[in-house]
């Protein structure tokens, strides 16, 4: 049963369209929708083109990655598609667990596996039965 008892179907109507309305403008006032309209619908990674279909996959990533960091020019905002963002984060993630580049020990950046070292063997011994 409706809660909204003595309300004609125009009048709900009418409440629901001006509750959409408050709330897109809350919206508009946020940062995603803020930025949406100061840059261009293109991931700043990628380089993918966004439209009115798929602009739900582009995303806000603030560069800083502190959220409530939102000044009105948006220098601290990059639009990214959900992949480039996805991405990012798991960068910056990684960065924090192991302490940044210059942190790391050698042996960690250093290749172990020495897959052509017999090539030269290999391509002498072909030399030879030539």
């Amino acid at each position: 049963m409706s809660q909204d008892k003595g309300f004609t179907g125009s009048q709900k109507l009418d409440q629901i369209v001006a509750e959409a309305r408050k709330k897109r403008e809350q919206r508009e006032q946020g940062y995603r929708q803020k930025a949406l309209k100061m840059f261009p619908w293109i991931c700043g990674r990628c380089a993918r083109e966004f439209t009115h279909t798929n602009i739900h996959e582009l995303t806000v990533h603030h560069r800083d990655h502190d959220h409530d960091n939102n000044p009105e020019d948006g220098s601290n905002w990059e639009l990214l598609c959900v992949y480039c963002h996805d991405n990012e984060h798991a960068r910056y993630t990684e960065e924090e667990l192991h302490g940044g580049g210059s942190n790391q020990d050698e042996s960690s950046t250093t290749a172990t596996s020495k897959p052509f070292s017999a090539l030269k063997d290999l391509l002498q011994e072909k030399d030879k039965d030539k």
